[in-house]
């Protein structure tokens, strides 16, 4: 069996099965993916998929279903999604052994 593109913290399995016990029914799971901007040049995105594209690779961990946009899979070799929830906010964070580079508020990354 290949490596998995990315694994879930068990926080994150937890807070994917709340976000999709509140998904619109047609939502078939949550979708990972990149796009450039932010001030190191890429960030990343998270949205409800609607359907399985053709070139997206599917992660099935902790009982939940995630999908990688198929351009982003280079991006995202080997990394750990985490949920945090602290005081003031809460949020995915992406453990990227790929990144040369992230900006200081976090939100973007440069490999």
């Amino acid at each position: 069996m290949s490596k998995q593109i990315i694994k879930l913290s068990d926080n994150a399995a937890i807070r994917i099965k709340e976000i999709m016990s509140n998904a619109e029914k047609n939502s078939v799971g949550v979708r990972v993916g990149v796009k450039s901007g932010g001030c190191a040049g890429m960030s990343y995105i998270l949205e409800y998929a609607k359907e399985i594209q053709p070139n997206d690779e599917i992660i099935e961990d902790k009982g939940v279903k995630v999908l990688i946009d198929a351009g982003a899979i280079i991006y995202l070799l080997g990394t750990e999604m985490d949920y945090k929830k602290d005081q003031f906010s809460s949020s995915f964070v992406f453990k990227n052994p790929n990144e040369t580079e992230r900006c200081g508020c976090g939100e973007s990354f440069k490999i």
